[in-house]
């Protein structure tokens, strides 16, 4: 029980904001680990006072910004234990990527770019899971997928598989919600399939976070559309048989400039594509490319959604949970790893597990995983709900993707020596982990957003 004060900042990124003064009952899932240095998996149970989740203040000092509505959920029961039915689901994703997915990476160089018929090997193994489209129902052609069960499955992922993933599935989501059931007909059986693989293009050498400074435009010739402009970290862009290319088109009717979508095969057209090489997530396939008068078929033009950068912030809102997932995958592994080497590590006549500040190092690596678990898992579930998640859907990408970035590094101060060894693969976790906080908007706009959604005032604008 806690009997009184502010909640520590652990609680508030954990539990969100209730709204009453009932007592919640909680089952808490603790991850599994894979030696008896740690506790085996279970559950515990706990009992905490929401009236101290308002807004993440004490009654005495309820946040009055907003009307104190900011980050408010209806109260009730806090079940954090998984169901029978997404147990199944996420042993289900872990057994195909060791059975199916696995392989095919450890017979490829980690920091090459996987070949794309590998890829599409694997996108097959995919298709059938509904990870191709799993935001859309099943009658839509999706998968079906509420957004927790998807995150059951993401975490699985291999990250760089992850964000890959992240990037088809949330371009066919676009493209649905903009096109022609002719459109539709025409581009998503073979994206649904995973017979192909697609990616957006958004980001600029100028346009981030903002996609107000889009600059690439598109202009209608005739029964042709024609792109000019420069469009840089696409995902899955080396290998994507369709782009989803975001542009600036026409002004509307109060003379402002919208946003629109336009599908570019790349072997029907001349674009030039160029893989960037990164610092991490490198048997992924990021890209720029750059079109100068690349002439696409009038009917490659999305207009049935209206201004495409609505789409963008739907599909952030639920992108950024699932990076901070990808971080948790890390992370996890990080612990296992740091967890099995204290207990055969000797040092001073004991294993190291022994030792005041190897078990805080692990303590700490623990709470970073389990904190950053829960909070992304709670952002999914308000998207779930329907509810505004713009804030949780920003504080779940900063807060894990920071969080499991430094977990890295503490497993690899236990490891000594051997930390710092290619062999052991944590320091290509730590890469791999550094460019979690760059994809779906950086580490400091999602401060910025977390911050307007507590106060209704925005400091980027």
């Amino acid at each position: 029980m806690i009997k009184g004060g502010p909640l520590p900042s652990v609680w508030t990124a954990i539990t969100g904001f209730l709204d009453t003064g009932a007592v919640v009952d909680m089952d808490v899932a603790i991850p599994s680990h894979r030696t008896g240095i740690c506790s085996k998996a279970g559950l515990y149970r706990t009992v905490v006072r929401t009236d101290l989740m308002t807004g993440g203040y004490p009654p005495s000092q309820k946040n009055t910004i907003n009307g104190g509505k900011a980050h408010t959920a209806g109260a009730g029961p806090m079940e954090f234990a998984l169901s029978e039915e997404q147990a199944l689901i996420q042993d289900s994703a872990r057994r195909m990527v060791e059975r199916d997915i696995r392989p095919v990476l450890d017979r490829n160089d980690p920091d090459v770019s996987l070949p794309k018929e590998e890829m599409l090997g694997i996108y097959k193994v995919l298709a059938p899971q509904g990870l191709t489209a799993p935001r859309l129902s099943a009658e839509e052609g999706g998968g079906g997928l509420s957004m927790v069960n998807y995150g059951l499955m993401y975490e699985q992922l291999p990250p760089w598989l992850a964000i890959s993933v992240m990037g088809h599935e949330c371009t066919i989501s676009r493209i649905h919600a903009e096109s022609t059931p002719e459109q539709r007909q025409r581009f998503l059986p073979d994206l649904f399939a995973g017979k192909k693989i697609c990616g957006s293009a958004t980001s600029e050498p100028g346009a981030g976070s903002d996609p107000r400074g889009i600059a690439t435009r598109m202009r209608i010739e005739g029964d042709e559309i024609v792109i000019n402009g420069r469009k840089m970290w696409i995902t899955n862009g080396s290998v994507a048989d369709v782009i989803a290319v975001a542009c600036v088109g026409e002004t509307d009717a109060k003379g402002r400039t919208t946003l629109k979508r336009v599908i570019v095969e790349p072997a029907e057209t001349d674009v030039e594509i160029r893989e960037i090489e990164t610092t991490g997530l490198r048997q992924g396939h990021l890209a720029e490319a750059v079109f100068e008068d690349c002439r696409v078929p009038r009917g490659n033009l999305l207009e049935a959604g209206g201004d495409a950068a609505r789409m963008l912030t739907v599909t952030w809102n639920g992108n950024r949970p699932l990076v901070g997932l990808a971080a948790v995958h890390l992370a996890q592994k990080a612990l296992d790893m740091a967890c099995e080497y204290a207990g055969i590590r000797v040092q001073f006549d004991k294993p190291i597990a022994g030792h005041q500040l190897v078990q805080k190092n692990l303590a700490d690596i623990e709470t970073a995983v389990v904190t950053s678990r829960l909070v992304c898992y709670h952002a999914l579930e308000a998207l779930d709900r329907g509810q505004r998640s713009n804030g949780l859907s920003a504080m779940a990408k900063r807060y894990a993707t920071t969080a499991c970035e430094q977990a890295i590094n503490l497993a690899m101060h236990v490891h000594g020596g051997m930390g710092i060894a290619c062999e052991t693969g944590l320091e290509r976790m730590l890469r791999d982990c550094r460019m979690l906080p760059v994809p779906d908007a950086t580490n400091e706009i999602l401060t910025l957003i977390q911050g307007r959604e507590l106060t209704g005032i925005a400091a980027f604008r």
